[in-house]
């Protein structure tokens, strides 16, 4: 019988380290309440959390610029609209003063070609100047064929030898596109 008890008492003193250990790791990593979230729905939670960014506040003329926000992470509004600004004007001033080569690394070749053939055939104005540029709305926004292609209209006011009768009002609209992986914040006017 002595052998008999000992196997007794190694099954409870097992039993009492295996509760001790039990007692341990529950204290340590704790217990599941009911009210935890499934981990697989956890991870898809960041991972869709992760993609997505915060669309800013809009102007209603520029609620079309969502479509880019959804799609493309990095997209900062401002920035582009204030660069399609300058880009406007410096293309504007470029084709007035007949710059071809400014005009080249800004246009695809499509606008560059009109723009060259309007300027040989002396159809710029080399004494209008801009009087006032403003961004009318947006028209199209969209991501396709990986390039962002953001169309906006331009209302803008040049004056003629600096005499303000003679100050003209356009309503253009021109269309940008980029690469959405470019590294390049240059956006080049493929539509007039």
């Amino acid at each position: 019988m002595v052998y008999g008890d000992l196997q007794f008492f190694d099954i409870i003193v097992f039993a009492v380290i295996a509760i001790f250990i039990l007692y341990r790791l529950r204290s340590v990593l704790g217990k599941r309440t009911g009210f935890q979230k499934n981990t697989l729905n956890d991870i898809q939670e960041t991972k869709s959390k992760q993609n997505e960014h915060p669309i800013p506040s809009l102007k209603e003329n520029e609620r079309k610029l969502e479509e880019i926000y959804s799609k493309v992470k990095d997209f900062d509004h401002k920035i582009f609209l204030d660069g399609a600004k300058k880009a406007f004007e410096i293309i504007i001033t470029a084709f007035n003063s007949g710059d071809k080569k400014t005009l080249k690394n800004l246009v695809s070749q499509d606008v560059y070609n009109a723009f060259a053939s309007a300027i040989d055939s002396k159809s710029n104005n080399a004494n209008a100047q801009f009087y006032s540029l403003e961004i009318d709305s947006i028209e199209e926004a969209k991501v396709e064929n990986g390039k962002m292609i953001i169309s906006i209209k331009f209302i803008s006011e040049q004056i003629i030898d600096n005499k303000e009768e003679s100050i003209i009002k356009n309503h253009d609209v021109w269309v940008f596109e980029k690469p959405v992986n470019a590294n390049n914040p240059i956006w080049t006017l493929t539509s007039t």
